[in-house]
């Protein structure tokens, strides 16, 4: 009697094994339900990109607007009969010369 309960108890271990640990185990499926949920974030960002380069492509093709300011900004080019100014801020941390002392008048 006593090895036949040994033998059920052996069996059920082993039938519970693949449930646990195998294949297509519990912790196996919660670990992937985490990465889809990764992976659904990382493409919902993927989309908003999209979403966004597709509205630029559109400015793009459809008038000069779009096309001029990056002309402006990203090339630096300017129109025929403009001016261009460039401000540029001082650096922090350094000081601007000192104006020459001499004698006064």
């Amino acid at each position: 009697m006593r090895a036949l309960a040994w033998t059920l108890a052996v069996l059920i271990v082993l039938l519970q094994y693949p449930l646990w640990l195998g294949k297509g185990s519990w912790l196996r499926v919660h670990e992937l339900e985490r990465e889809i949920a990764a992976q659904r974030t990382a493409n919902q960002a993927l989309e908003a990109r999209n979403v966004q380069l597709a509205a630029e492509a559109r400015d793009l093709h459809s008038g000069y607007d779009a096309l001029d300011e990056r002309a402006r900004f990203e090339l630096g080019m300017v129109r025929n009969n403009e001016v261009f100014f460039h401000v540029m801020e001082p650096v922090a941390g350094k000081s601007l010369p000192a104006p020459p002392q001499g004698n006064r008048p």
